[in-house]
């Protein structure tokens, strides 16, 4: 990556974020620290702290902007989906697999209570926003189980959370599942959705 020390007027915010992004991809998140992210970037190693208070507020102001890359993700997909309310669940599963595995460090990152500053109240909105969809969909499509809405959708993104990261640590490898020949988290998903119904 290339350093510059040339920034325009209200654009050093931005660069900063791009780098830290970019470290992250990189170097995982223990590569990401203001100073790493003040050297890559081509500035003084206080530059960040005008911007970004310390590392918690950097890391925290990446894992929203991921949070809002997944909710655009989301709301995209949906537009293209029918109302079937089997379709329209998957959307939210395939989108937080497909971000997981396109980006494990970003996805790791967000997950990370001691580095990221859960309470911020824009994290927080993006994130109640992606659940109470989710919510939503449940409740549209099986308005007859059980347990509440609130239960299917910590269990249906425990078993995501759960699958992802045991990918991403490498304890499980990508297999399709032998009788339906579906990659095995879509086969996963799909026996969720029937169990429940």
């Amino acid at each position: 990556m290339g350093k510059s020390k040339s920034f325009h007027h209200g654009d050093l915010k931005r660069a900063l974020f791009d780098v830290a992004v970019s470290l992250l991809d990189r170097d995982g998140i223990t590569g990401v620290t203001n100073r790493a992210v003040a050297r890559e970037a081509g500035v003084s190693h206080s530059a960040p702290v005008n911007h970004y208070k310390d590392r918690r507020a950097l890391l925290t102001a990446i894992a929203r902007d991921q949070f809002e890359v997944i909710l655009k993700d989301i709301e995209s997909a949906l537009l293209e989906v029918p109302n079937n309310q089997k379709d329209r669940i998957e959307v939210f599963a395939n989108t937080l697999l497909e971000f997981g595995f396109k980006y494990p460090h970003r996805y790791q990152l967000l997950w990370r209570g001691d580095l990221v500053d859960h309470e911020d109240p824009q994290l927080l909105a993006v994130m109640d926003r992606i659940y109470d969809q989710l919510c939503d969909e449940i409740e549209r499509a099986i308005p007859k189980a059980k347990v509440d809405r609130d239960t299917i959708a910590v269990a249906l993104w425990s078993m995501l959370h759960g699958y992802i990261d045991m990918r991403l640590t490498g304890m499980f490898s990508p297999h399709d599942d032998t009788r339906t020949g579906k990659p095995r988290h879509h086969a996963m998903l799909d026996l969720f959705l029937t169990v429940l119904r």
